[in-house]
């Protein structure tokens, strides 16, 4: 697999954790009749950072092996 490829599976996988980590706190919160921002804070806070500050370090990783590849390429 060369830059460009590895670059572009880092940005999905940081894609699914990103959107892991909102999908979990709404599922936390399936049970509830009324939603609001608040509430909706509070339950991301209750499934933690981890998997937010993972998905921006795949994040991260994808944007410089893209970067790397595009300059390794000239």
């Amino acid at each position: 697999m060369n830059r460009r490829g590895a670059g572009i599976a880092l940005l999905l996988v940081a894609t699914i954790l990103h959107s892991t980590h909102y999908l979990s706190a709404a599922i936390f919160g399936s049970g509830l009749s009324n939603w609001n921002r608040d509430l909706f804070s509070a339950m991301l806070q209750y499934v933690g950072p981890n998997l937010a500050i993972w998905g921006y370090a795949a994040l991260g990783a994808g944007v410089a092996y893209l970067v790397w590849g595009e300059i390794g390429e000239s």
